[in-house]
């Protein structure tokens, strides 16, 4: 089993969206337990810059110039973290994080993205409808888009495609109506049908199996809450029917964090506002905790 020092970054970025709300998701994770489960610092809560609710004319990206000063910003922070030989939790914000933790990455080698969220991420600027860069993360971390979002400090991508992996995402109806780009060929994929034929612990070892090569230096872990079915987990901005269960996140998180190549995680979209009897919190908290305090021994 890993022996990990465990780090909370608070990242409440909400610029990759039109709405607010899920910049509370950081303290509500923390009032209901969550550091003191798995015993972990709290290395501070990052400031973020105001928004702007007219997109970038010349990315077609809500916030872009903010998104792209702020990563840095982000990337310091999770890298003083793992400077210090811990393993950084960052507690969101939008899914545009992730291009704040990947950049703290790419400074330091070639590193692997476990990308489980309910949506590919995938869109261009001009596809996606609101310009909401939390619909194009994954797409901009593998050098996908503009490049004042795809190039920070001169690292495009900041993880290659072919070293990520699309995990239970089940957006397809949504991609077809508005034209997204597929996902490259290259990059390794497991939608929701997939696990369902699969089985998630069988996808969730392929997966980890993808990203432990030889070539790779580790791999972040980007979760967003709404990967989860939607009647377990209302309290995301963009509802999708379905998703996964509590036991089926818990087990592909056990998986992962039993590698020692796993090296960070990252927490998005879940929104406090939306979360009327706080279920939804509590139980996001018990899977995050009971993966990070006791991750599975099984072999991968």
């Amino acid at each position: 089993m890993p022996n990990r020092r465990y780090v909370i970054v608070e990242a409440p970025s909400t610029l990759g969206l039109a709405t607010d709300g899920v910049e509370g998701l950081p303290q509500r994770l923390l009032e209901l337990g969550l550091a003191d489960r798995i015993g972990a610092r709290r290395a501070g809560r990052l400031a973020t810059p105001p928004k702007n609710p007219t997109p970038d004319p010349d990315t077609l990206t809500l916030n872009a110039g903010a998104i792209a000063a702020w990563s840095p910003v982000l990337a310091d922070a999770v890298e003083a973290v793992l400077d210090a030989g811990e393993f950084p939790v960052v507690l969101g914000g939008d899914c545009t994080i992730v291009l704040g933790s990947m950049l703290a990455l790419r400074r330091r080698g070639r590193y692997g993205l476990l990308f489980i969220d309910g949506n590919a991420d995938f869109f261009q600027p001009e596809a996606e409808p609101n310009g909401e860069g939390a619909s194009m993360d994954l797409a901009f971390a593998t050098g996908y888009g503009p490049p004042l979002l795809t190039d920070l400090e001169g690292r495009r991508p900041l993880v290659r495609a072919s070293d990520s992996v699309a995990f239970a995402f089940r957006d397809h109806e949504d991609q077809a109506e508005f034209g997204s780009q597929p996902l490259p060929a290259e990059l390794r994929s497991y939608d929701l049908p997939a696990i369902r034929r699969l089985g998630v612990e069988a996808a969730a070892h392929a997966a980890v199996a993808h990203l432990t090569r030889e070539e790779l230096d580790g791999f972040f872990i980007h979760v967003d809450a709404d990967c989860l079915d939607d009647a377990i987990m209302p309290a995301v901005d963009f509802r999708v029917p379905y998703g996964l269960s509590w036991d089926e996140l818990a087990a592909a998180l056990a998986i992962a964090l039993a590698s020692e190549e796993a090296v960070g995680i990252e927490i998005t979209i879940y929104n406090p506002n939306l979360d009327a009897d706080g279920s939804a919190g509590r139980g996001l908290v018990e899977v995050l905790a009971s993966a990070l305090a006791a991750p599975a021994t099984v072999p991968v």
